[in-house]
């Protein structure tokens, strides 16, 4: 397992390989620290797109997600405007559960000469044997897990992985204290004020949370 820091090794040979990334999640909402992670595979990958994929109906999560038309458009707010960035809406628009080996599949078949990594943070690699089709993702995609570069959690574990660790990256993380739960929090909280979300989120996204009272008590 090596940290991403040669990605010359992964597409050795005479003819190198579109490297394109795809970065999953609810994107409810998009904040900063997914803004951090997508800089930080773009440019430790050296990537010639990440493709940001807003989860359509999530198998792996309990609660409601908010409208996909909200979390679409918050996406494109926080990302469509990045160089080499490309919101890819196709898993909002596909029946049925969510899955990352279908999205993984697609995009292969549209781009049979790439190079996929799929990247994601350590919180859900440490469930990805529970993933669907787990193997066949590895066959498809180089995980690259993100791990906060100054940080108390324990690097992710990789030993289930040893016949398979070439399939492997670590992506370092700068530690930012946000989370999308957080931010839901504080919207729904007598406490919750312009000013502090507009430190958590991109501009556009905080301006389009307050515009359209998302994650505020009805």
């Amino acid at each position: 397992m090596n940290a991403a820091s040669a990605p010359a090794e992964i597409t050795a040979g005479a003819v190198a390989k579109k490297r394109i990334g795809v970065l999953g999640g609810a994107f409810d909402p998009p904040h900063k620290a997914h803004l951090a992670l997508a800089q930080v595979a773009l440019d430790t990958l050296a990537l010639d797109e990440l493709r940001i994929v807003p989860t359509g109906q999530a198998w792996h999560k309990a609660g409601t997600l908010s409208p996909a038309t909200d979390r679409l458009a918050m996406a494109r707010l926080a990302f469509g405007t990045q160089p080499h960035m490309v919101v890819d809406e196709r898993e909002l628009q596909r029946a049925g559960p969510s899955y990352s080996i279908d999205t993984l599949q697609a995009l292969q078949a549209e781009n049979p000469q790439a190079q996929l990594f799929l990247i994601m943070g350590a919180d859900q690699f440490a469930a990805f044997q529970n993933w669907h089709r787990w193997q066949d993702i590895l066959d498809i995609a180089i995980i690259c897990v993100a791990q906060r570069a100054i940080s108390t959690e324990a690097l992710p574990r990789f030993d289930a992985y040893k016949e398979r660790s070439d399939r492997f990256l670590l992506l370092p993380l700068p530690l930012i204290q946000v989370s999308a739960t957080q931010i839901r929090q504080l919207m729904a909280s007598d406490t919750g004020k312009p000013m502090e979300l507009g430190d958590l989120v991109p501009g556009p996204v905080a301006r389009y949370i307050s515009a359209h009272r998302l994650y505020v008590p009805r």
